[in-house]
């Protein structure tokens, strides 16, 4: 009885071991037969170095070169629209005209009162004349001579009262007819004619733009605000362009490329950020005032480490990469990352070397020591 034991016990052990050494060479399908498990087949690639470009957008609000609001300098009824809404203009062409009869009749007041005065200092002018005879043969004393020469100087300075008063109703006048102080486009114009207007009118009769070079207005935090200035004045091959692009309102990136030109000089305490401008050429009159877009810097590695996004797997805060070893398994390995550069990302060079082959994309199926069998992917064309 121990005999038939003792041999149906090692016939179960045999048993058992065949099945185990079965089971690893074969799975079952979905029918119950028995096939060969595969190795996994992933793509690798080479880690190189290369240059590459880092961007940081900031969302900015775009400003004609000059923007003025033009406003009436008299009151008045608004008489003629010389222009539409949208027109280009040249300095000095006239825009609006103001009922000028009212200045019209000042002006002629002014022009009447200069004369009365001129009269006046003409009459002082005689008088005085006529008494310095007499003084002269002491028939009269001199106090009526001081008293004409007084009257005298009363009426020049009466006269140069009026004259101020009629070269300022001559302004007045002027101002009836309201033209462009600089070349642009005409903004909106929220009055028509027979409105009433004046000096202190809540809104324009209408903007002027100069769009020849428009500035874009953005804000960055202080701390990358800090970065920009290090890397603005870095002296070495890692640093900053020079020069912004702009990315549109419709994703385009636009033809003409610009630089920073000034600063808000002051962090916002409100906000913790600081506003910067960078100014653009507008030859095609594309840009206009009121447009929105964002400020691509771009920071410049010339000779960096990088891999492709999808062969980086995150555990926690770390940043892994499969490497792919002589024996064809594959070792976990983490790196540390020094930013994005398209669907690339670069790599600090401590943590891995040039010319080391990782898996590139489908870590997410593989773990440390698995084996595999790689194959170099070919580029789409």
């Amino acid at each position: 009885m121990r005999l038939f034991k003792s041999k149906f016990n090692e016939y179960i052990l045999l048993t058992s071991l065949i099945l185990v050494i079965s089971l690893a060479n074969y799975s079952c399908d979905s029918k119950g037969e028995q096939v060969e498990v595969e190795t996994l087949s992933l793509p690798v690639t080479t880690v190189k170095k290369d240059s590459a470009i880092t961007t940081f957008e900031y969302l900015g609000a775009i400003e004609g070169k000059v923007n003025v609001e033009i406003r009436p300098q008299v009151e008045g009824l608004l008489d003629k629209i010389h222009v539409d809404e949208g027109d280009f203009v040249e300095k000095g062409q006239l825009l609006f005209s103001i009922n000028a009869l009212p200045y019209v009749e000042r002006l002629k007041n002014a022009q009447a009162a200069v004369e009365v005065e001129k009269a006046k200092l003409e009459n002082a002018k005689i008088e005085m004349e006529r008494l310095q005879p007499l003084i002269d043969h002491e028939v009269i004393s001199e106090v009526q001579m001081k008293t004409a020469q007084s009257n005298y100087e009363v009426a020049k300075a009466s006269l140069a009262q009026a004259e101020a008063l009629k070269a300022t109703s001559q302004i007045d006048m002027q101002f009836t007819q309201i033209k462009a102080p600089v070349s642009g486009y005409i903004g909106l114009i929220p009055m028509r004619v027979g409105n009433l207007v004046a000096k202190g009118d809540d809104e324009p009769v209408t903007t002027l733009s100069d769009i020849s070079e428009v500035y874009v207005y953005f804000a960055m935090s202080e701390s990358n605000y800090l970065f920009y200035k290090k890397m603005k004045e870095d002296s070495t091959a890692r640093r900053l362009n020079p020069n912004v692009k702009l990315i549109l309102a419709d994703g385009t990136i636009y033809s003409e490329e610009g630089v920073i030109d000034a600063d808000a000089g002051q962090i916002d305490r409100n906000t913790g950020a600081i506003t910067l401008r960078a100014k653009f050429d507008n030859p095609d009159k594309l840009l206009r005032s009121g447009n929105t877009g964002k400020i691509i810097l771009e920071q410049i590695h010339p000779d960096v480490l990088m891999v492709p996004q999808q062969s980086i797997t995150k555990i926690q805060d770390k940043n892994f990469v499969f490497i792919l070893k002589a024996d064809s398994t594959v070792e976990r390995k983490e790196v540390k990352i020094n930013g994005k550069a398209g669907q690339n990302f670069i790599l600090n060079e401590n943590n891995i070397s040039e010319g080391t082959t990782i898996i590139q994309s489908g870590v997410n199926k593989i773990k440390d020591g698995m084996k595999i069998e790689a194959y170099q992917q070919v580029p789409t064309p």
